[in-house]
């Protein structure tokens, strides 16, 4: 595996993996894959990504499965008439930095047997695991931690996105003894000179 190859995985949904996975690329110059998009095919998380981003390496995969609707894969996938098959998933094959964007939290279905979890497992890259401070983030968090360790899943660390709340924080990484990769702050507008802001925070963390 190259260095620098990831996994962006969110604690649930609405998370900001998107705005996260954007920073990331934009300080490695990294490549992005979203292997499923459900929903949101007019303007997707590949056209968010590419339209907050400056730098001129990134390439931009397109991806395994397009769903029209904004649901579950396993749900969108059936009223679209398809079947996702686990098989269809292959990483890029590239020696750059490399960032991949999950669908939603770690046990989404994507058919009626495999999970999230199982794709993370086949791709074999370490997790960035990005969670939020809400009522019920601590339980979310330490359940997805649980999971990915429970499967032999390495994590790089954890970045908290939005409103801080130091007590819920500070719990979290006391207890799973995780690094803090980095905070970001809760901001009512994502613009590609926002990115390029924690961009350079994020590249003394992960280009060491």
């Amino acid at each position: 595996m190259a260095s620098n190859q990831f996994i962006v995985a969110g604690i649930g949904t609405e998370i900001g993996k998107t705005f996260i996975s954007s920073i990331l690329v934009e300080a490695l110059e990294a490549n992005y894959w979203k292997p499923i998009q459900s929903g949101g095919l007019d303007y997707t998380d590949t056209d968010t990504v590419k339209g907050l981003v400056t730098n001129q390496k990134s390439v931009f995969y397109p991806e395994a499965y397009r769903l029209t609707q904004p649901l579950s894969p396993h749900a969108a996938a059936e009223i679209d008439g398809v079947t996702i098959e686990v098989e269809d998933f292959q990483l890029p094959q590239t020696t750059a930095p490399l960032v991949v964007e999950l669908a939603g939290g770690l046990m989404v279905p994507l058919n009626s047997d495999v999970l999230n979890i199982d794709l993370i497992e086949k791709f074999n890259l370490p997790v960035v695991l990005v969670t939020r401070n809400y009522l019920g983030s601590i339980n979310h968090t330490l359940l997805s931690v649980h999971l990915l360790q429970s499967r032999g899943i390495a994590i790089k660390g954890l970045i908290f996105n939005g409103l801080s709340n130091p007590a819920t924080e500070s719990f979290i990484l006391n207890h799973t003894k995780l690094p803090l990769l980095a905070k970001v702050e809760e901001h009512s507008e994502i613009t590609p000179s926002l990115v390029s802001h924690y961009a350079t925070v994020f590249k003394s963390i992960f280009c060491n």
